[in-house]
């Protein structure tokens, strides 16, 4: 029993005397700071070098300040006394006129540990305004200030919906319209090709009666009308295309045409290649008539 009574004896006198030898010190680097200003409090400790001290982390509850940065440095020994310092870099936005606080510096002892607190450190609180006026006096700015608008994609998006979709309803309402115009402007383009190339054809001819080219004037012909009645025309022979279009005058044309061909015959073809024009015209202004009315026959 006495044992333990010097135990407890020793254990509370050393704790004071521990205590005493452990000098801690903390204070802000400027007097006054604006509401939301990066501030530094340098907190300090003098302590045995047997001693084992830990300062406060980012975990610690630094209210009414905010903890932004903690910065430390070496520890530096002089005949066994330790010195060891950290700045804290805080922010205050309390409303106070003066705002305080006090770090511990944390003591770790064999079975419990001592708790080292700074005095408090005072950091004022400095306004902008030192007083604010009575009547507040605004200064006249008539000049627009333009405002940079964020782009609305909503709006954008919609804007294209809505012009695809009026574009649709077109195409849906117009689209045998627009399919007939179509065809037409070919059809056109097709006569404009076709008559060029046959009148040259049909020149050359008439200047230098050939086989060679009366077989193309002739094939030039069936197959434009072929394309035009979507009938096997360039299958047919003189007599059978002359029946198909009822005309005894296109049978004759042939015929001249084809003495050159099969005959080798030379004469005058202008009358021939001229009333073969006229029977793919007649043909082609029907295509373009059944194109105008094919909605109205179906």
């Amino acid at each position: 029993m006495g044992r333990i009574l010097l135990f407890l004896f020793l254990l509370a006198v050393s704790i004071p005397i521990s205590a005493q030898q452990v000098q801690v010190k903390g204070y802000f680097t400027k007097d006054s700071a604006q509401l939301g200003e990066r501030v530094g409090y340098v907190l300090k400790a003098s302590y045995p070098q047997a001693a084992q001290l830990l300062f406060p982390d980012s975990t610690y509850d630094f209210s009414p300040f905010v903890f932004l940065e903690k910065k430390t440095f070496v520890s530096a020994t002089t005949e066994g006394i330790t010195q060891d310092s950290a700045v804290y870099f805080l922010s205050n936005f309390s409303l106070e006129p003066s705002s305080y606080l006090a770090l511990p510096v944390f003591e770790l002892n064999r079975y419990d540990s001592i708790t080292h607190y700074t005095t408090d450190a005072e950091l004022k609180l400095k306004l902008n305004l030192d007083s604010i006026p009575e009547q507040l006096q605004f200064r006249e700015n008539n000049v627009y200030q333009t405002l940079d608008k964020p782009f609305n994609w909503y709006v954008f998006s919609a804007i294209i919906g809505g012009i695809v979709l009026f574009f649709g309803i077109l195409f849906f309402v117009f689209a045998e319209r627009i399919k007939r115009l179509f065809r037409k402007n070919r059809e056109k383009l097709r006569w404009i090709q076709f008559e060029r190339k046959w009148k040259k054809l049909s020149d050359s001819l008439q200047q230098n009666p050939n086989q060679a080219l009366a077989d193309e004037v002739v094939g030039l012909w069936k197959g434009y009308l072929e394309h035009l009645r979507a009938q096997p025309i360039q299958e047919w022979t003189s007599s059978e295309i002359a029946a198909a279009l009822d005309d005894k005058e296109v049978f004759k044309a042939l015929r001249s045409i084809d003495m050159i061909i099969y005959a080798g015959a030379e004469g005058d073809t202008s009358a021939a290649t001229s009333y073969l024009l006229e029977v793919a015209k007649a043909n082609y202004r029907t295509t373009l008539n059944q194109i105008t009315h094919e909605r109205g026959t179906r």
